[in-house]
């Protein structure tokens, strides 16, 4: 592990992260705490009623849970290529990034989250060996946060002003 790899994880180490996996009608979240938890663990699926009444929601959550940094998930094609769920789900982030300040939010590569979370569930005596719709979206936010905290690729929406 380099010098800015050991920066990050101590840095990360005191910190609350949300991961948001967004959907048109569910929305997943999960939780993660390096100080406390082994892993991001689904935290709840939310209902996608409007963009405002998902914004209040996620405003609550981080509120209550004392997160700092949120984590949304951003699907491409395989290519890379940007999708119009991509575009929704990049106009959703300015409302979330706006609203909120100061907290930090990052963007997250979700490609093939959900593919892999059915996967999991299919071979998890958690999940009984099955696909729980239910619970789904917060499982495919537990693997976009993994990611994230891996792979260290997630980009702010508002530039650092250090």
């Amino acid at each position: 592990m380099s010098s800015a790899d050991s920066k990050e994880q101590t840095q990360l180490s005191s910190e609350k992260i949300l991961a948001v996996d967004y959907g048109t009608k569910a929305v997943g979240l999960a939780l993660f705490s390096p100080e406390k938890d082994p892993y991001p663990l689904p935290y709840t699926r939310l209902d996608n009623k409007s963009d405002k009444e998902l914004l209040q929601e996620l405003l609550r959550v981080v509120r209550e849970e004392a997160v700092t940094i949120v984590v949304l998930g951003v699907p491409r094609l395989l290519d890379g290529t940007e999708t119009t769920m991509t575009r929704k789900i990049r106009a959703f982030g300015e409302k979330l990034a706006a609203a909120l300040k100061p907290v930090p939010l990052y963007w997250q590569d979700e490609s093939l989250s959900s593919f892999e979370a059915e996967e999991r569930m299919k071979s998890s005596a958690r999940y009984n060996f099955k696909v729980d719709p239910r619970q789904i979206d917060a499982l495919a936010a537990a693997i976009i946060l993994e990611d994230f905290i891996e792979h260290q690729e997630g980009k702010r929406t508002v530039p650092d002003d250090t």
